[in-house]
């Protein structure tokens, strides 16, 4: 297909039309996208000025549809989020009935977001609360971590919750499903010396649920453990039949890794072994496996010689 050729007068008249075209294009949608129009945007829900003494239980979901009139620009680039992405709404109107009117709180709604949008109405347009009477319940807190230690250290006593319990408050429908509660998680690596902070309790995902306090103290009893070997006489289990049985050995060596604050305390009491007669009358088992019972807290067992020993009954 033969190529149409133009003089450089008619490619130049050719290129100032293009221009204008393009420019006319540009002053259409740039006029266009200035003009206000109306969109809808899905938000989140936040509640404040709560009523005292009343536990209340929203009847619909904490999210709502905002008609938002913005400009076409908002329309192009933001129509499926608002700044901010959440709306602040007061219950204050629960103490004395058993909704909320978003029709009424319209300014008050339109301050929390930017000048350029506004907006003109929520459907639902009222929100419903069922109401029942507001009980208080004090529950065990439980510590969410995750927690790595340099060589041969880790944790040599209970880990400390101050306060150990928290306080929560709702109606007793809700209040009766829950437990125990749980703090935000703790990470924390190369851990080797006592660690003493506070760390936030898990947000509460039940609007008509307070709880109190809102952070606790935390601490992580830290030493450093070393091997320690015991000698440990053997227990017998399960001699239900009361045969004569001997032990060969009848002592085992323990050999367990122990914080160093509890080395003197790990001897010969704070470690219980045994043997199970039943692996041989239900197993057939020529010699009987050792299992440790008993360890001091916070220590692990290394090895146990002999793990398994021999035996002899007499009827």
């Amino acid at each position: 297909m033969p190529f149409i050729k133009l003089t450089k007068l008619e490619q130049k008249r050719f290129g100032t039309v293009l221009l204008c075209i393009f420019c006319a294009i540009g002053a259409w949608l740039f006029l266009a996208l200035n003009k206000k129009y109306p969109y809808q945007v899905q938000t989140e829900l936040l509640y404040k000025d709560e009523p005292q003494g009343k536990a209340f239980k929203a009847l619909q979901p904490d999210t709502v549809d905002l008609k938002v009139e913005g400009s076409g620009w908002q329309l192009l680039f933001a129509r499926l989020r608002i700044n901010p992405p959440s709306v602040t709404v007061s219950l204050q109107k629960l103490n004395s009935r058993s909704y909320v009117v978003f029709s009424e709180q319209l300014e008050q709604i339109n301050k929390q977001l930017g000048s350029s949008q506004k907006v003109i109405s929520v459907m639902p347009d009222t929100l419903y609360f069922d109401f029942s009477k507001r009980t208080n319940k004090r529950v065990p807190l439980k510590l969410i971590s995750k927690l790595s230690f340099l060589p041969q250290h880790g944790v040599a006593k209970p880990i400390q919750l101050k306060p150990a319990y928290v306080n929560i408050s709702g109606p007793k429908e809700e209040l009766d499903k829950i437990h125990i509660w749980h703090t935000d998680s703790l990470k924390l690596e190369n851990i080797e010396n006592n660690v003493d902070t506070r760390i936030n309790i898990l947000k509460n995902a039940i609007s008509n649920v307070s709880v109190y306090p809102t952070n606790v103290g935390v601490r992580i009893p830290v030493d450093e453990f070393t091997e320690k070997t015991i000698e440990v006489p053997l227990t017998l289990l399960n001699n239900k039949e009361y045969y004569d049985v001997k032990l060969y050995p009848k002592k085992v060596k323990v050999t367990i890794l122990v914080a160093l604050s509890n080395y003197s305390k790990a001897d010969e009491d704070a470690v219980k072994a045994a043997v199970d007669l039943n692996e041989w009358k239900t197993l057939n088992h020529r010699k009987l496996s050792v299992n440790v019972r008993q360890l001091p807290a916070f220590s692990t067992v290394v090895r146990i010689e002999p793990q398994n020993v021999d035996f002899i009954i007499e009827k």
